[in-house]
């Protein structure tokens, strides 16, 4: 009889929320902000977050300082800052993530039972919209507003995902097992913000952790994978070089190329072997250098990443790539510093919560299309940090994948999914919540 009117309750309140879940994405979507820079997004998280009667912790609360990497200028966090209070950022909140620290954590609950954890990551991809009208956002009128930035990887489904559970969560918390931590992340783009959030302890006491993603291996509509393995290390690097410029016509021997430098740099590192023991990527992503055409170049910035099958793997193609880097400043006589710019680690998903996901799906008939795990991700996520410290406490963690067509790739100007999957999201999350079988015991 409980389980009916559960059934009744959760039905009602998802059929009412589902326009609310579009709303929120294409609000998101339409502010689109890179990472450590959400705080149009998270303000708005926050707002609706306490709207709802939820504890509200954000800021420095739950993002780690030292622990933050990649972060952009001391310049562009003010202007872009300023930006989103003009936008309508909710300044009570907005203040209090300045100088990026975009975090916000929801907790609802707190009766006797198990913690589980929800992360949601909210930044964009710094890419600019397609303004084409066979794209569906600009069709309809909330492609970015911003040019420099745009939700090309789904983030802002998984925030509206986030919202809209908080809705649900907050209606039917008398009936929770535990608590549930929504836990909103900037920086997920780069690998650089769950580990600041870790290093906070949002999820020390955290039983039972997911995570979840629209698209990557899942892109039919109402396909689900109730778990992933296979996330790569990854190491995100800056190089920066510098040389001393000089008239490239009259004294060209007394430069210091910089620009050649950063070149060597290049071709070399996509030479690096490949590791016996498992996959590898390299990829440099940008290169900015000189100031002019008869000018010899005295500085240039490289931005690469590193990617391997484990850290050690990972950290193999790290160091060559540094020796390589250092080795081509030697050659052109420049000097070379290197940052680190992001990090994920390797993570495996837990077979036991695959099989509460697994279970719950299909009893409910969600998906038309269940799989449990996916065994090669391919890409990395810096939630791995999450699901590390969760699994080195005796807890549990997984990484849903969310099915939906998809127009474009992921970190394409065209990429959109279908919103039809949104709903699909809040759903099998909520019956987590509010429905599995916590039996599973912690190691």
């Amino acid at each position: 009889m409980k389980e009916d009117l559960l059934k009744e309750e959760l039905g009602d309140l998802l059929r009412s929320i589902e326009p609310k879940v579009i709303q929120y994405r294409r609000d998101i979507h339409q502010h689109a902000e890179a990472g450590w820079l959400e705080y149009y997004t998270a303000s708005l998280v926050a707002r609706e977050l306490a709207n709802l009667g939820i504890e509200v912790r954000l800021g420095r609360e739950v993002v780690e300082e030292e622990a933050r990497m990649g972060l952009p200028s001391p310049e562009e966090m003010e202007r872009m800052y300023r930006r989103a209070i003009q936008e309508g950022a909710d300044p009570q909140y907005a203040l209090r993530m300045k100088d990026g620290f975009t975090g916000v954590v929801g907790r609802i609950g707190g009766e006797k039972g198990p913690t589980l954890g929800f992360r949601f990551d909210m930044d964009a991809v710094e890419v600019g919209e397609s303004a084409c009208d066979k794209h569906l956002p600009a069709k309809l009128g909330f492609a970015s507003l911003h040019p420099e930035a745009m939700h090309a990887c789904g983030h802002d489904g998984h925030t509206a995902i986030g919202l809209a559970l908080a809705h649900v969560l907050s209606a039917l918390k008398d009936r929770m097992k535990g608590t549930v931590l929504l836990l909103f992340q900037p920086a997920e783009e780069g690998a650089r913000g769950a580990k600041a959030m870790m290093a906070s302890g949002v999820v020390d006491a955290v039983d039972y952790l997911f995570g979840i993603h629209i698209g990557v291996k899942a892109t039919t509509t109402g396909e689900l994978y109730c778990g992933s393995d296979g996330f790569l290390a990854t190491s995100k690097l800056d190089a920066h070089f510098r040389g001393h410029s000089v008239h490239a016509g009259l004294a060209p021997q007394d430069g210091r190329n910089a620009l050649l430098a950063a070149a060597t740099a290049v071709l070399n590192l996509h030479a690096i072997p490949r590791h016996g023991e498992g996959e590898t990527r390299i990829n440099v992503g940008k290169l900015v250098a000189g100031s002019g055409r008869n000018v010899i170049p005295a500085f240039a910035h490289l931005v690469l990443e590193t990617r391997g099958k484990t850290g050690d793997i990972d950290r193999y193609v790290r160091e060559y790539a540094e020796r390589i880097l250092y080795h081509a400043a030697s050659m052109h006589g420049v000097d070379c510093q290197i940052q680190r710019m992001g990090e994920g680690v390797d993570a495996v998903s837990d077979e036991e919560l695959v099989e509460v996901v697994y279970k719950l799906a299909q009893r409910h008939g969600i998906f038309p299309y269940l799989k449990k795990k996916v065994t090669e991700f391919g890409g990395s996520e810096d939630f791995t940090h999450l699901m590390r410290r969760v699994q080195s406490k005796g807890g549990k963690a997984t990484y849903l994948m969310l099915g939906s067509a998809l127009a474009g790739n992921h970190h394409t100007q065209t990429f959109d999914f279908d919103e039809a999957c949104l709903i699909k999201g809040v759903e099998i999350l909520a019956r987590i919540a509010l429905e599995a079988d916590w039996n599973v015991g912690r190691d």
